[in-house]
């Protein structure tokens, strides 16, 4: 494809096809098309070449083979023929070297017309293989869209025009001759598309690393011995080995091994985060400095690599709304150009010169100006690189744009809800503050005194909560870990949903039975609540914490306050979108106390807090709130934040949270940190405005140049070179977005 009219006709070949929805991009030079299970790729295929065009499946996994080198081919002999008969043809005094005497007396046979210049002879020479070899794909695709012209139409009328005539020209003697036109517009819309190719390989560089990232072949264990494998041949279950140094092949579990590991090019995380035994590890991530044993626990496009290209390549194959224009205009624009060229001709051979017109040579010239400078390029360039510039941008930083209409919607943005779990804290619970009151112990007596230290008290809970998979049972266990404790033996296990476990744990002489619960649950096995160990409740709750009190032998002794931990830059994050003008809101289904205590602790004002909210009533926040005339950017990530992603004007998940939520959002955030929802606006914003120069320079170039063309103020060759510019002042003002 050459400019926005070939991807209209690609559009309108494919839409025609029953229950067919297809969307061209004209910068990755793909399509992506919805059909029904029984229209098969063959006749897409075959629909696509009845158009004029060819095309290949990209196979699952597998990169589109983004924009050919072919083009520096075509460069390298255009300029061998066009630069010489350019010369031959604007220098004059060059005439004088040629004695037409001696081409006269080579035509023994009087087949060679009059010849009035045999320089000019010598220039069309030089042009013809320039014409009829090195431009044959152009004449060829103006062929074969005849009824549906393109770029290549007008480039293909206009050279060939101009070559003709010179032919025509310099056999008779009547008129000028303008092989150089021909040769410097061929010789400039190559050099035009070489540099725009290139310039399209730069904006797709991220897409290409990210596709690169993928490994080929992986170490399997087999039978303890290591097999390198292709990376098809690996299973969910297998364990592979990942030496220092070398990427992750696939998602999984390390089971033996300490490391660090660098996630920037998946995540945008730059720094190094510490993986050992039970630490889950993603794809393409480059492990540093230890050898570890992995389990493969995706494999494939099930992988958190696939997903990310997925979803960028979908990306990418989307328009955004303020595109449409553009198509709409494009659509027309070459006919419309045609026709203004044509009557270009007639208007200054019949009334040019005052009205008395103007030379048959000088008319075509003129008309094939207009022509040349005309460039639908830009038009059809101007969204679709600045997208694939941004969408590569933000997947090397943990952002993935997944619908372009985030781009118009992000400078709109005047109110945020954000779910709290997941996205405004970590999602990890975590113990707080653990409080041990020594005036508890002395209830115990004199046969517990050598045992009511911390490290044993840590170490009953630490054998209590290992056997219970809650998650404030592991944040009390971790916690416990973390202080010295030491896992003893448990008999008479029991475990109560909703209330707490309990054990007899086995400490050198004694042997205390050992409950950990809510206050409440204790409470009706407990002799006695310490003064302390009510006070400790009551700051626990007070913060919003999940209080578990620890009693042994039915005296409480320790009260574990355990809640998420808020994210390190959510403070700054809320302040940062403040400052842009965008009130926070927190939606949760979490308590009152809770959801006030992490809206005090970020900085959203307490009346913009709502909690205990299902997702019906989070979707009827967002709902009212687009009534009141506000543009709503909502994030989350779990699954009860779907709905609401969805009815949002413009909605971001976590990379973290489920697939529904996921699927629903506009952008995905694969970085851990919330600021990447700033980024993620200013690189919106950034990309919209960079549209928006691209477009705004599209539509003045044509609506300035085609004028000045008509009136005559220019030069065929003058007006390629100026096409050739502005499609690539197109493309290098998109590549500023990196």
């Amino acid at each position: 494809m050459t400019c926005s009219s070939c991807v209209n006709t690609v559009e309108k070949s494919l839409n025609a096809m029953s229950g067919v929805s297809a969307s061209v991009n004209f910068a990755t030079e793909t399509v992506h098309i919805l059909a029904p299970a029984e229209v098969k790729t063959a006749d897409l295929i075959k629909k696509i070449k009845g158009s004029g065009y060819g095309a290949v499946l990209v196979e699952d996994g597998a990169g589109p083979a983004l924009h050919s080198k072919k083009s520096g081919i075509a460069l390298f002999f255009a300029i061998i023929f066009a630069v010489p008969a350019i010369l031959v043809s604007m220098v004059e005094q060059w005439r004088e070297t040629i004695d037409t005497e001696i081409l006269l007396t080579l035509d023994y046979f009087n087949i060679l017309p009059p010849l009035y210049s045999p320089t000019a002879w010598l220039a069309i020479g030089l042009t013809t293989p320039l014409i009829l070899l090195v431009a044959l794909p152009i004449h060829r695709a103006a062929i074969r869209n005849f009824f549906h012209p393109t770029m290549d139409s007008l480039i293909s009328l206009g050279s060939f025009s101009a070559f003709g005539w010179s032919i025509y020209s310099n056999a008779t003697g009547q008129g000028d001759v303008y092989t150089e036109v021909a040769a410097g517009v061929l010789l400039f819309v190559i050099l035009g598309r070489h540099l725009e190719s290139r310039a399209k390989r730069r904006a797709s560089s991220a897409l290409a690393a990210l596709l690169a990232l993928g490994s080929k072949e992986v170490i399997v264990l087999r039978k303890g011995l290591e097999v390198i494998v292709p990376i098809s041949e690996l299973q969910i279950g297998d364990d592979f080995v990942v030496k220092p140094g070398a990427r992750i092949p696939t998602d999984g579990l390390v089971i033996s091994g300490i490391s660090t590991v660098n996630n920037a090019m998946m995540t945008g995380e730059s720094t190094p985060v510490e993986v050992g035994p039970g630490s889950r590890v993603i794809g393409a991530s480059l492990n540093n400095n230890g050898r570890i044993i992995v389990r493969a626990t995706r494999i494939g496009s099930d992988t958190e690599l696939a997903r990310i290209t997925s979803m960028v390549v979908q990306a990418q194959g989307n328009k955004a709304p303020i595109q449409r224009l553009a198509d709409r205009i494009s659509a027309i624009f070459v006919p419309v150009v045609t026709t203004l060229a044509i009557g270009t001709f007639f208007a200054w051979y019949y009334l040019g010169n005052g009205g008395e017109g103007s030379s048959l040579a000088g008319s075509i010239q003129i008309a094939i100006t207009v022509l040349v400078i005309a460039c639908p390029c830009a038009l059809g360039l101007a969204t679709p690189v600045a997208l694939l510039v941004a969408s590569g941008r933000g997947a090397a930083r943990g952002i993935v744009l997944r619908q372009p209409r985030a781009l118009e919607l992000a400078r709109k943005v005047d109110v945020v809800v954000l779910d709290k779990t997941g996205t405004l804290t970590t999602g990890v619970m975590k113990v707080h503050e653990t409080t041990i009151p020594t005036s508890a112990h002395k209830v115990l007596g004199a046969t517990y005194a050598e045992f009511l230290n911390e490290k044993t008290i840590l170490s009953t809970a630490l054998s209590l909560e290992l056997a219970n998979d809650h998650p404030i049972a592991q944040a009390i266990a971790s916690h416990a870990l973390a202080n010295g404790a030491v896992r003893k033996d448990v008999i008479e296990f029991t475990q109560t949903p909703g209330a707490g476990v309990a054990g007899r744990v086995l400490i050198g002489a004694i042997s205390p039975v050992v409950l950990i619960g809510t206050p409440k649950a204790i409470a009706h096995s407990a002799t006695t609540f310490d003064p302390g160990i009510e006070a400790a409740i009551a700051r626990g709750e007070e913060s919003g914490h999940s209080v578990s009190v620890l009693a042994w032998d039915g005296v409480a002794i320790a009260v574990f306050a355990t809640g998420d931990q808020v994210k390190a830059d959510a403070a700054a994050t809320i302040s940062a979108l403040i400052d842009k003008g965008i009130t926070p809101w927190l939606i949760t289904g979490d308590n009152e106390e809770s959801a006030g205590a992490i809206a005090r602790a970020v900085g959203i004002k307490g009346e913009h807090v709502i909690a205990r909210a299902l997702p019906e009533e989070k979707l009827d926040r967002i709902n009212a709130l687009k009534s009141a005339g506000q543009t709503v950017l909502m994030i989350g990530d779990g699954i009860n934040d779907a709905a609401a992603l969805a009815a949002a004007d413009l909605s971001m998940a976590m990379g973290t949270g489920t697939d529904s939520a996921i699927s629903s959002a506009d952008i995905t955030l694969m970085r851990p940190e919330l600021m990447s929802v700033v980024d993620a606006l200013n690189l919106s914003k950034r990309t919209l405005k960079t549209i928006k120069v691209n477009l705004g320079w599209a539509f003045a170039y044509n609506v300035i140049g085609i004028p000045i063309a008509a009136a005559g103020a220019l030069t065929p060759m003058y007006a390629a070179g100026a096409m050739a510019i502005s499609s690539l002042f197109v493309v290098t003002n998109s590549l500023t977005i990196r």
